[in-house]
C-alpha cells in the first residue's frame, strides 16, 4: 500500500470520527429549540464543526468531509422538526462559519492547530477567529430563517451570535487544549476544585430565590485559572457550563428570572463565555510567564556553565589574558598573565605602572606609563603589536612579551583594552642566535675559502713557473684550509642534528658505548704517534634515549678531553654514574688543562672557544651539541673543576624501564683489549 493510499485511508478515518461526534453535538444542540423560530439555544456543534475541519485542513478527501458535515446538518435538522428551507440554510451558515474560522486562524497564528493553546495571544486569536466566523454566520442564518419562516427579531440574532461564540469557546478551545502534551499535576487540588465546584454550582441553580451565592461562581474559575493547567480550566468550565445552561433552560437557578427562553440563553451562553474566558486567560497567563520564568532560568544556567567554560578555556591558555576597563580596573585575568607577568596583575584589582611590573624597550631602557597599550588605547593611539621586556623580582632574568591590545567598547560608551601576553624570549633569543650563527659561519668559513683561494693562484703561478716545489707547498695549505672546512661543515651538520632531529628512545649500553669510544680513541692515537689515553670507570648504568645522539654526546666529551691536554701529559677519562629516581647522572671527569675562570657557563654557547690563542683549535660548536642533546632528553649539563686538575661534566639521561626491551649494540669488529672496570692504558 503506498503512502497516499495510506495517506487517504488515515483522513477518511478522522472523517467518520468527526462525523460520529457531530451527530452528537447537533442532535444534542436541536433538543434546546424551545420556540416557533426552530432555533437551537445551545450548539455544541460550532466547536466541534471547527475542530472538524482544522483536523481536515489539508486532507486530500477534504471533499467528502464537506459532504458528510452537510449531510448531517440536513438530516438532524429534519429529524427534529425543522423544515427542509431551514436546514439548507443552517448547512450554509454553519459552513461559512467554520470555514472562514480555521482560515483565520491558520493564517495569523497557525501554531496554534499543531500545539494546541499554549499562550494568551493563541487565546486572543482563537477568540477573534471565532468573533468574525460567528458574526458571518448570524449574517447569513437568522436572515435565512427569516425568508424560510418570516420571522425575525434581533435577540434571534444576538442567540445566534452568542450561542456558537460559546460552542466554539468551549467546544473548540477543549479540543485546542487536548493537543498539549505533559503529565497532569496537582490531582488533589483538580479534584478539590471539581468537588466545591460541583456543590457550589448546583446550589446556587437550586436554591430558594434571594439566597446569594451567585458570586460564588466566578471565584471557582479563578481558583481553578490561578491554580491549574489550562486543559483543567476548560474541562473544568465545560462541565460547568453544561450544568449551568441545563438548570437555567429548565426555569432553575439565578438567570431564570428572564421571561423568554431567547432571552435566558443568551445570558446563560454569554456568562459560560465569559467563566471560560476568564479562566483560561488566567491559566494561559500563568503558564506562559512560568514557561518563560523557567526559560530564563535555563538561559541563566546555560550562561553560568558557559560562563564556567570560558573561564576554563581562559584559565588553560598558555597566553596571558588580562581585561583593562576605562576606569584601569582589571576585570578579567588569567594565571598565564600572572605568571607572564613574573607574579604581577594589578594593585587591589588596578591596573598599575610600567615601573610595578618592570617594563622596559628592548633596548632596555624604561618604559614609561603612557606607553603602555592600555594607556595609547585610551589615548586614541592605534596599538600595534609590540615587544617589551619584563624584568622584576618574579622574573629576575627578564621575559621578553608580545603584546596585542584591542579595544572593547563598554556599554556605558566607554572602551575597555583586552590584553593578550605571548611569551617570545625563545623565539627572539632563536632569532639572534640564528643571525649570530649566520655570522659567524660566514666569517669561519671566509678565512679558509681565502686561503683556498690564495695558495690557489700561488699554486697556479709556481705551476707555471716549474716551481714544483712551492706549488706542493701552496696544494698542502689548500687541503689543511679544505680540512677546516669541512670540519666546521660536520660540526654545523652536527648541531643542526642534535637541536632538529627527532628522538628515538632506546635502551642504551653506556658501558659498551665508551667502551667502543675508547677502542676507537686509542687506535687513532697509535696511528697519529701520540700518547694512548687512559680510561678508568666501573660497570655503567644503561640509559633509555637516542642511541645515536648519545654516541655523539660521549663522542664530543671523551675527544674534548682527550684534546684539552697539556702537551706530553697522558690524557686519562673517568666515566661513572650513579642511579637518582628515574634517572641515571652521569660524569665524565680528565686530567686536561681544565676551563679558563669564569667561563664554565659559557663554553656551551654556540661557537665559543674558551682557549683562544692557544694552539687547541676547534669551531665552538661541540659543548653546544652536547648541551643541545642532553637538553633534548630532559635535563642541564654542568661544567666544574676536578679537584686533582683538569675538568668535570656532568648530567642526568633517563634510566632504562622495567617494562623497557634491552637491545645490546651491535659490537665492534675489534674489541679493545682492556677492561673498564681497571684503570690501565689502551
Amino acid at each position: 500500500m503506498g503512502d497516499d493510499v495510506r495517506g487517504r485511508m488515515t483522513a477518511l478515518a478522522r472523517t467518520a470520527g468527526f462525523a460520529a461526534l457531530f451527530v452528537v453535538a447537533t442532535a444534542a444542540g436541536r433538543l434546546t429549540v424551545l420556540d416557533a423560530t426552530n432555533l437551537s439555544l445551545v450548539w455544541p456543534a460550532a466547536g466541534v464543526a471547527v475542530l472538524w475541519f482544522a483536523a481536515q485542513r489539508r486532507s486530500p478527501t477534504l471533499w467528502v468531509d464537506v459532504a458528510a458535515f452537510a449531510a448531517i446538518t440536513v438530516v438532524v435538522n429534519l429529524a427534529t422538526g425543522a423544515s427542509p428551507g431551514q436546514a439548507g440554510v443552517f448547512v450554509i451558515a454553519n459552513l461559512l462559519q467554520a470555514g472562514l474560522f480555521v482560515i483565520l486562524v491558520a493564517r495569523v497564528r497557525p501554531v496554534v492547530f499543531e500545539r494546541g493553546l499554549r499562550s494568551l495571544p493563541d487565546l486572543w486569536t482563537v477568540l477573534a477567529a471565532t468573533v468574525v466566523a460567528t458574526t458571518a454566520g448570524a449574517l447569513v442564518g437568522p436572515l435565512g430563517v427569516w425568508l424560510v419562516t418570516g420571522h425575525y427579531s434581533l435577540i434571534t440574532t444576538a442567540v445566534w451570535l452568542s450561542r456558537n461564540i460559546a460552542g466554539i469557546v468551549l467546544v473548540g478551545t477543549l479540543g485546542l487544549t487536548l493537543l498539549r502534551s505533559g503529565p497532569v499535576r496537582n490531582v488533589g487540588e483538580c479534584v478539590a476544585v471539581t468537588a466545591c465546584s460541583g456543590v457550589v454550582y448546583v446550589v446556587a441553580f437550586t436554591a430558594d430565590e434571594g439566597l446569594p451565592v451567585a458570586s460564588l461562581l466566578i471565584s471557582l474559575t479563578v481558583w481553578a485559572g490561578a491554580r491549574l493547567s489550562a486543559r483543567f480550566v476548560t474541562l473544568h468550565t465545560a462541565g460547568l457550563a453544561m450544568i449551568a445552561v441545563l438548570f437555567t433552560l429548565h426555569g432553575q437557578g439565578p438567570f431564570s428570572y428572564v421571561d423568554s427562553n431567547a432571552g435566558r440563553a443568551l445570558i446563560v451562553q454569554l456568562f459560560v463565555t465569559t467563566v471560560a474566558m476568564i479562566g483560561l486567560a488566567l491559566a494561559l497567563g500563568r503558564e506562559e510567564r512560568q514557561a518563560l520564568l523557567d526559560e530564563l532560568g535555563e538561559e541563566k544556567e546555560n550562561a553560568a556553565q558557559r560562563a564556567t567554560l570560558n573561564r576554563a578555556i581562559i584559565d588553560s591558555m598558555t597566553e596571558g589574558l588580562t581585561v583593562v576597563d576605562s576606569t584601569g580596573r582589571i576585570t578579567l585575568g588569567n594565571p598565564s598573565a600572572v605568571r607572564l607577568l613574573g607574579g604581577k596583575i594589578g594593585l587591589d584589582g588596578i591596573a598599575a605602572g610600567s615601573a610595578y611590573y618592570g617594563m622596559f624597550h628592548l633596548d632596555g631602557t624604561p618604559m614609561s606609563d603612557a606607553e603602555m597599550p592600555h594607556a595609547r588605547l585610551a589615548a586614541g593611539e592605534t596599538v600595534q603589536e609590540m615587544d617589551v621586556l619584563i624584568r622584576n623580582e618574579g622574573v629576575p632574568e627578564g621575559r621578553i612579551l608580545q603584546l596585542r591590545a584591542t579595544a572593547l567598547p563598554e556599554p556605558g560608551g566607554g572602551q575597555s583594552t583586552v590584553l593578550v601576553y605571548h611569551d617570545v624570549t625563545a623565539e627572539r633569543r632563536h632569532r639572534d642566535e640564528l643571525v649570530a650563527f649566520a655570522g659567524v659561519v660566514a666569517h669561519d668559513l671566509l678565512n679558509p675559502l681565502t686561503a683556498v683561494d690564495g695558495w690557489s693562484d700561488i699554486a697556479r703561478e709556481s705551476l707555471y713557473h716549474a716551481n714544483v716545489s712551492e706549488a706542493s707547498i701552496a696544494l698542502t695549505r689548500v687541503g689543511r684550509a679544505a680540512g677546516r672546512m669541512r670540519t666546521l661543515i660536520n660540526d654545523l651538520l652536527s648541531y643542526t642534528t642534535a637541536r632538529d632531529a627527532p628522538l628515538k628512545p632506546v635502551p642504551v649500553d653506556l658501558t659498551a658505548l665508551v667502551a667502543d669510544i675508547a677502542a676507537g680513541r686509542a687506535d687513532a692515537a697509535v696511528a697519529a704517534g701520540a700518547p694512548v689515553p687512559k680510561f678508568a670507570g666501573r660497570t655503567l648504568e644503561p640509559v633509555l634515549a637516542d642511541a645515536v645522539l648519545v654516541r655523539q654526546l660521549m663522542e664530543n666529551l671523551i675527544g674534548n678531553a682527550i684534546k684539552y691536554t697539556a702537551p706530553g701529559v697522558v690524557p686519562e677519562i673517568v666515566v661513572t654514574t650513579h642511579r637518582r629516581g628515574g634517572r641515571i647522572s652521569v660524569a665524565v671527569v680528565d686530567n686536561g688543562i681544565g676551563i679558563p675562570p669564569g667561563q664554565h657557563d659559557r663554553i656551551f654557547a654556540t661557537f665559543h672557544r674558551a682557549h683562544t690563542g692557544t694552539n687547541y683549535t676547534g669551531t665552538g660548536l661541540g659543548l653546544a651539541i652536547c648541551r643541545r642533546i642532553v637538553e633534548r632528553h630532559g635535563s642541564t649539563i654542568v661544567a666544574t673543576d676536578n679537584p686533582t686538575g683538569g675538568s668535570r661534566f656532568a648530567f642526568t639521561l633517563p634510566a632504562v624501564r622495567p617494562e623497557d626491551t634491552y637491545t645490546p649494540p651491535l659490537p665492534r669488529t675489534e674489541q679493545p683489549p682492556n677492561s673498564l672496570s681497571r684503570r690501565q692504558s689502551l
